[in-house]
């Protein structure tokens, strides 16, 4: 897989971010093709080519499965687009604080995050 190599170190029985680009990422050893959900567990396949095509219900749903979450961390691209109010504000009512920038960034937070045993989950739109 070619991409941006963000991690070599592994967090053993955790879904720590290796790689991301060319469409995917690397995940605790596993390629998924285009976006993700991420959480220190699990991680699927997110049917969105933008962060437009992410809605607050499918967010709501993957953070119920994720067993409490009190950061996500949205990668909303390879440029920064500012989040819609109706997600920020929906997660708030949730509990959920919501960290928005490009999907590089998210990557490298949610690794940080997650080393730092903090409850996070990652929306991440996948990148060239």
């Amino acid at each position: 897989m070619s991409g941006f190599e963000i991690s070599q170190a592994t967090l053993h029985g955790t879904h720590h971010i290796q790689r991301y680009g060319d469409r995917g990422f690397l995940i605790a050893d596993e390629r998924y093709d285009g976006s993700v959900f991420v959480c220190p567990d699990q991680a699927e396949r997110l049917d969105a080519p933008s962060a437009d095509d992410v809605t607050l219900d499918q967010i709501l749903a993957f953070l119920q499965s994720s067993g409490g979450v009190e950061i996500l961390v949205f990668g909303c691209g390879e440029q920064f687009i500012p989040p819609r109010k109706e997600l920020r504000s929906g997660l708030g009512e949730h509990g959920v604080v919501l960290e928005w920038m490009d999907t590089g960034a998210a990557c490298r937070t949610f690794n940080v995050l997650l080393s730092e045993a903090r409850r996070v989950a990652a929306v991440l739109i996948a990148v060239e």
